[in-house]
Parts: C-alpha cells; structure tokens; sequence
C-alpha cells in the first residue's frame, strides 16, 4: 500500500503547482507563503539543536506553545522550528511567537518525497514531534530513513479514524511503528494505537489542559470593553451550521428577562460569517462584527465574531459558554480553553469525540448537558444569579492537573535533547 501511496504522491507532482495556485486564488491558501509547501526556504538554518514540532491547525499549534516556552530556555536547543498547514494557524501563530526568539514558523511542505527531502536536508531537524493527529507517510518515513527521533505528542485517534487505518493493517503498521515515542491525549488512543503497531506510548492526559507562563495579549478593544460594562454576556464557541439560530432563539428567551443580554458566537469556521448573519438578522436582531468595532454599542444583541484565535479573549469577560459540534452529529468541540479560563461549559448530548474530558469536567461540576433553548437559557438566568468567584476553585485543580502533564511531557522530550 505504501509503494501506491507513494507512486500517486509522484504523480500529483507535476500539478501540484497548479493544484495550490488554485487555492491561492480562493484564499485558501497564503498569498507569498504558499510556495513554502514546495520547499522553496528563505530562512537560513543557523548551526546548533533543532527541534521541529509540526501541528495542522490552529488548536493544535496553540497547544504546544507552552511546550515551546519552556524549551526555548533550554540552552542546548539553538532553533525551534513549527510548521502548520492552514492559513489561519500561521496567521495566529505570527502574533504568539513574536516573543520568542528561537522560534520560526514555516508551512509544511506537500507529502511529496522530493519536496519532503528538499524540505529535510535543509533544516536537518534534531528532534521531529508531531501533534495530535498527523500522519503523513512519505514525510514520516524520509525521518525514519534519516534516523531522526520521531515523537508524537497529544496523539488523538478517534473510533472512525482507527476504522480506516485497521482497514490498511500493514500500511498502518508501517507507519505508527517508526514513532519512536507517542504521547497520547486520551485512553481510547492509548488503546487503538497498541493495536496500530506503536510499542512506547504514554499517556499523561490532554496537552491542552497546559498554559504559557507569558501573559499573551488577551484584551480587548477599548470600545468593547466600555460597551461590554453593565452587560450580561454569555458566549456560544465553535459553533455549526443550524447552532448559531438555535443561539439566537436562546438569546430572545433571555432578552425577555433582561435588556441588557449579549450574545457572543464565534463560529467554528469563519467563511459562514455572512450567511450566519443573514440567518440572525432574519429573526431582527441587530449584529455586529467583530471586525467593526466601530459598529458595536449598547444596542447589538448579537456580537458574530470573524477572527480566529480570539477566543480567550471572550472567555475571559464570559465565564458562560456553550460548546458547539455539540447539538449536531459532529461529536462535539474541545471545552478545554474555556473551561482552563474559569468558564461554566454548557453543551448538547453530542460529545463523543472529547468523552474523557467532559467526564473530568463535571466531576468538577463545570460542565452540564442541555437539548434545547429553553433548558439554556434558564439554566444561564441560574448562573447570572451566582458569584463565578468560585469558579477560581476549579481553576486552580484544572491548573495543577496541566502543568503536571506538561511536566511529564518535557521530561519525555528532553531525553531526545540532552543525549
């Protein structure tokens, strides 16, 4: 299976080119960056310890910067290289490493092998860690053949994803056994990955629970803050087609018992912005855009928000929020972030994909099922009633529980640094 994988990846090269101006011209990928995904490098690879994480997206590439913080006050470690795929993870990413200074971010190059080589003997990396759940054979097995330790962290394999690759049993095998290390996210991982082929797997819990020591720029925008003042705000994260109306028609029950509510929705994906809008208008509810903040006052019942990774921002003035991926067959979203921020976590019946995370969650008494309006909003009018002063109790344990996984984690790295 690997030679076929391998045969069509040469294949699609001589379209490549054609393949990713395409999605230049739709946005979808960086306006100059893109040539980074056929190994076209500007950066100079200065001498010294290098270790390359490379992460898909924008939660993923979040996750590991505490990681990162630390490592970049290891004295040995000279370079820290991150790739990412989408455009939105760089985007995020340029605003967050500003301040390290070890750190560099390129765009993973495509999972072709004259690309990948071209990619490897340039940056010659020490030490390759990927994140969550990336896996692409040909790059996976030009580290291998270089010998290059290869180290998967917060690995995250769901049922259905196991699905297929049992299907390809050897190709599977091929693949996971030249991990040299997973550290896994969850038990159901842990399990499916011993069945893959993976011999040295730990498992600590969620690298998401972790945080950075550096005080990131999480305020807001003075005029939101001043129009924020005197108002209840309770915000709906990482919703999905069909979850912003159902938002909506929570926020018109609440707006009967309070003037003054505001609703704050960021979607999961943020190209249906202007649908999602026109959707909320329809029931004559003023929206604003987080991009106009101009256009935000005292009078906006809905505040959409067409950004990503703002979503501390909000948490951190609502410590009520509800989780999308949740009312839908989707399997739910991660509630780590907002719960880490003191935040009450509402959701639907639909949470397979975070099950362990939940059930941690409310033994904490942070998380709580809903399945309809009705039962969210009154279960919020419940919440306004209380002093979230005592969510700083539950803060506190999601804390020690973090940093004693990000711990454990830099232990394992670091016996692939100091040898």
């Amino acid at each position: 299976m690997f030679f076929w994988y391998k045969l069509l990846s040469y294949l699609f090269y001589p379209v490549s080119k054609i393949y990713l101006f395409s999605r230049k011209l739709k946005s979808k990928e960086h306006k100059t960056r893109y040539k980074e995904k056929f190994s076209e490098i500007k950066i100079e690879r200065s001498k010294g310890f290098l270790v390359w994480f490379h992460a898909a997206s924008v939660g993923e590439s979040l996750s590991i910067l505490p990681i990162i913080e630390n490592l970049e006050k290891n004295e040995k470690i000279k370079k820290i290289l991150i790739t990412t795929i989408t455009v939105s993870s760089a985007e995020v990413l340029e605003k967050r490493i500003i301040s390290y200074k070890k750190v560099v971010h390129q765009f993973l190059p495509l999972d072709i092998p004259i690309l990948v080589k071209k990619f490897l003997d340039h940056w010659l990396p020490d030490l390759a860690v990927f994140v969550d759940s990336e896996i692409w054979p040909n790059t996976i097995s030009a580290i291998s053949k270089k010998k290059i330790p290869l180290v998967l962290v917060n690995a995250r394999i769901t049922k259905k994803t196991y699905k297929k690759w049992k299907i390809l049993k050897n190709f599977s095998k091929n693949i996971f056994e030249k991990f040299n290390l997973c550290i896994v996210s969850n038990n159901e991982t842990e399990i499916y990955l011993k069945d893959l082929g993976v011999k040295n797997i730990k498992n600590y819990g969620n690298l998401k629970f972790t945080t950075t020591e550096k005080n990131l720029n999480n305020k807001l925008d003075n005029n939101y803050l001043i129009n924020f003042k005197n108002r209840k705000i309770w915000c709906a994260a990482s919703t999905h087609p069909t979850e912003e109306i159902f938002c909506a028609k929570t926020h018109l029950l609440l707006k009967t018992k309070y003037n003054n509510i505001l609703t704050i929705i960021i979607p999961r994906h943020i190209n249906r912005i202007a649908e999602i809008k026109k959707e909320l208008e329809k029931l004559n509810l003023k929206i604003s855009l987080y991009s106009k903040a101009n256009e935000f006052n005292s009078t906006t019942d809905i505040l959409l928000i067409d950004a990503y990774g703002e979503g501390s921002k909000f948490f951190n003035i609502s410590k009520y929020v509800f989780l999308g991926g949740s009312l839908i067959k989707h399997g739910g979203q991660n509630p780590i972030e907002s719960s880490r921020l003191g935040c009450k976590i509402f959701h639907g019946p639909n949470i397979s994909n975070f099950l362990e995370i939940y059930e941690y969650l409310k033994s904490l008494n942070v998380s709580k099922e809903i399945k309809s309006e009705e039962e969210l909003s009154q279960s919020l009018v419940e919440e306004f009633k209380l002093n979230n002063a005592d969510n700083i109790k539950f803060v506190e344990k999601i804390d020690k529980y973090g940093q004693n996984i990000l711990n454990s984690v830099i232990s394992d790295l670091k016996k692939y640094i100091n040898i």
